[in-house]
């Protein structure tokens, strides 16, 4: 399979740090895995924030982070953030401060009321993010 060398607006040679929110939901899960990927194509780093909160209280980020540190590869530049906040903007602010070039995540988490279209703090980074945003389903 030949990749394009454009994803969206930004040339793939351009990724070098890929920040990807993780909750353990299973689009989490599936958005680490395509990070994974381009993080191997781009030669990128990782950054993986998980933003403690109501909803994921049940899930510890070290269970959520042991899961994903069993996926790298060996040399494979990878990072963890634990935060507390609001998801979305607490999701932004990591990818102001670590500048990021783009944020792989999935479509929903572990909310309650799971909407019909795209989960609710996908959307809001979407509309607020300076960087590309990957939503995977």
């Amino acid at each position: 399979m030949q990749m394009k060398k454009r994803l969206g607006g930004i040339m793939m040679s351009e990724i070098k740090k890929i920040l990807v929110p993780v909750d353990g939901s299973v689009s989490g899960c599936k958005a680490v895995d395509e990070a994974l990927f381009f993080a191997e194509k781009c030669d990128a780093e990782l950054d993986f924030v998980y933003v403690a909160s109501n909803i994921n209280k049940d899930i510890p980020s070290h269970i959520v982070f042991d899961r994903i540190w069993e996926k790298i590869p060996a040399g494979r530049a990878a990072r963890k953030h634990v935060k507390t906040g609001n998801i979305a903007k607490t999701i932004l602010a990591v990818a102001e401060e670590e500048h990021s070039d783009i944020i792989i995540m999935g479509s929903r988490g572990l909310g309650l009321l799971k909407g019909v279209f795209i989960g609710s703090v996908s959307q809001k980074v979407i509309e607020e993010s300076k960087i590309p945003v990957m939503v995977i389903k």
